[in-house]
């Protein structure tokens, strides 16, 4: 058996929000490793929006959301994806459960923020019934391949957070780098119960215009030995072995559009920011007449700052903690 885990994020550029990273793993027969996961499992999901006919949207989060169409699929394919999994009991109604589902350890540091303190309450909405025979539908297939969905994790950066890290590692870059090679370690480490002739493989979307992972690599995995597969401007692959295990990892452009796993992972990290972001607006429209919403991206985020000063005294904030460093 392999073990294929795919990892992307979403909120790299915004100015306002969290920065958040997921790993979706999935075990499957080794001589599925090559193959288009999204043909392998057709009558549970597909790529495009066009046709599902009730599957599931697994695709880049920014072809699956769009502010006029909303968070419906983000939601659905995850929440999906969640309950197909052994350790999920039902699918989650609100996002305190949903960030605990996704061993997300934020929990604890959102009552910092005012706009954050009912989070964990906050409403997930979406049709639960037909959440459910969409994932029995995947679990079904995923079995009937030989496949199984064992793990959903995600890393949720808080804006103060987040600048704390750029503070000890100097850039954004880092900060996202030093969180994806946490999750890669944290896989590493699990293992999903596969034995000593398993294979590892961990799928990550190319990291800015990076083309040589060596020097970086050696800095996280200092103990492990690295050996070099490939590298070059579209895939840079490494094997990475120690404490009796192995790992292959791969940093490919467009991995999201290629990886199924990458994809979903994409999708998890979209429908997390976005539940946060939605927290952060709900929370300032509701205490600034005429103040309008925001995606929290530059330009627009510069905007929704801009804004909140004209309403000072009667609402204040730490910037630290709403404002991104650069």
């Amino acid at each position: 058996m392999a073990i294929v885990v795919g990892i992307d994020e979403a909120g790299y550029g915004p100015l306002l929000g969290p920065l958040v990273v997921s790993s979706v793993a999935f075990s499957m027969p080794e001589e599925l490793l090559r193959a288009d996961h999204w043909k392998v499992l057709s009558r549970a999901v597909a790529r495009e929006k066009k046709n599902l006919a009730g599957r599931l949207l697994v695709a880049d989060s920014k072809k699956a959301y769009t502010r006029a169409t909303g968070l419906e699929h983000l939601r659905r394919t995850t929440l999906a994806h969640l309950y197909a999994m052994d350790r999920c009991p039902e699918v989650p109604q609100s996002a305190g459960p949903l960030l605990a589902l996704l061993n997300c350890p934020c929990g604890d540091g959102l009552a910092e923020y005012a706009w954050y303190k009912s989070f964990p309450e906050k409403n997930l909405g979406g049709d639960r019934a037909a959440i459910e025979i969409a994932s029995a539908v995947l679990a079904n297939t995923l079995a009937a391949e030989g496949m199984k969905i064992v793990d959903m994790t995600c890393r949720v950066l808080d804006v103060g957070h987040y600048n704390r890290m750029v503070d000890v590692v100097k850039n954004k870059a880092g900060v996202l780098f030093t969180t994806v090679a946490g999750l890669i370690n944290d896989a590493f480490c699990n293992g999903y119960g596969i034995g000593p002739d398993g294979m590892l493989q961990i799928i990550v979307d190319r990291q800015g215009g990076r083309d040589n992972y060596v020097p970086v690599l050696r800095k996280m995995f200092g103990e492990l030995d690295l050996r070099v597969i490939r590298q070059d401007d579209r895939l840079c692959s490494y094997e990475l072995t120690g404490r009796g295990k192995a790992m292959r990892l791969h940093f490919a452009v467009k991995a999201d559009d290629r990886h199924l796993p990458v994809a979903l992972a994409s999708m998890v990290s979209k429908y997390v920011r976005e539940l946060f972001v939605e927290s952060l607006n709900s929370y300032f429209v509701e205490r600034c007449t005429g103040l309008k919403p925001t995606a929290g991206y530059w330009t627009d985020g510069l905007r929704f700052v801009k804004d909140l000063e004209s309403h000072k005294p009667q609402i204040t904030y730490d910037p630290q903690k709403l404002i991104r460093q650069r």
